[in-house]
């Protein structure tokens, strides 16, 4: 039996951060995730959460702001979804990436895998000028 002391409202909670606010605390990351988690996104591996949080942080130094906002939770079993929208204000751009996070609870309760998923590229390069006009050509040649 899998102990799951992260509901819904709290994975809401956990990845909700608006504009202008701080993002969650070491000691946050270690009361929801294992020491051994293992983090998956489009960009990076990392294993142990002390790499975890150095990510987030790194992440946090990187954009003159950040926000996450979640639009929708749903948890089965030892399994958790989260669909969030996630913004970065980098040198006065701002660019906003949707996806979903895979989360796996370990028998303490602890999340042991976090992926995430989105779309890197587009959202990325799409505000850039010049480079944005080619990713929206890119993307027709492979969706028309």
């Amino acid at each position: 039996m899998i102990n799951t002391p992260l509901d819904a409202e709290q994975l809401r909670q956990l990845f909700t951060k608006p504009y202008g606010q701080p993002g969650p605390t070491p000691e946050q990351w270690k009361k929801a995730y294992a020491d051994d988690v293992h983090f998956i996104d489009p960009t990076q591996e990392k294993h142990g959460i002390d790499e975890y949080i150095v990510a987030q942080a790194n992440l946090m130094q990187r954009c003159d702001d950040v926000f996450l906002e979640t639009e929708a939770v749903a948890i089965s079993g030892d399994t958790a979804f989260v669909e969030w929208k996630l913004g970065l204000k980098i040198k006065g751009i701002e660019f906003i990436y949707p996806g979903a996070t895979r989360l796996l609870f370990g028998k303490d309760g602890k999340i042991v895998k976090h992926r995430d998923y989105f779309d890197f590229i587009g959202p990325t390069f799409e505000p850039v000028p010049v480079i944005g006009s080619f990713v929206r050509w890119l993307y027709k040649r492979f969706v028309a």
